[in-house]
């Protein structure tokens, strides 16, 4: 009965160690959550876009000039992927 009438104890708890009166203001506020990312940045997407045209128009003039059709879709998936390393440093 003496710890209640001290205000030490309330309903059964200790409130010696209240983690409410330890925090100083300015911990009481927490950081948001971090930004997101974007999925990709606009330099890779023009990069990778580039690339896929380039492959599509070399692709197809090597079709239209007499290669069969395996052959040209190799061709525009090399010239494609080979230009990615030129087109990163290129464009920026």
């Amino acid at each position: 009965m003496g710890y209640r009438a001290a205000g030490h104890v309330r309903a059964g708890i200790c409130r010696i160690n209240d983690p409410e009166k330890n925090v100083s203001p300015a911990r009481t506020t927490r950081p948001g959550p971090p930004e997101p990312h974007p999925f990709m940045t606009l330099h890779t997407a023009v990069v990778l876009l580039t690339a896929v045209i380039i492959g599509l128009v070399v692709g197809g003039l090597s079709y239209l000039s007499g290669t069969p059709l395996a052959g040209a879709v190799l061709t525009g998936l090399l010239s494609a992927g080979g230009s990615v390393p030129v087109l990163h440093h290129l464009i920026r």
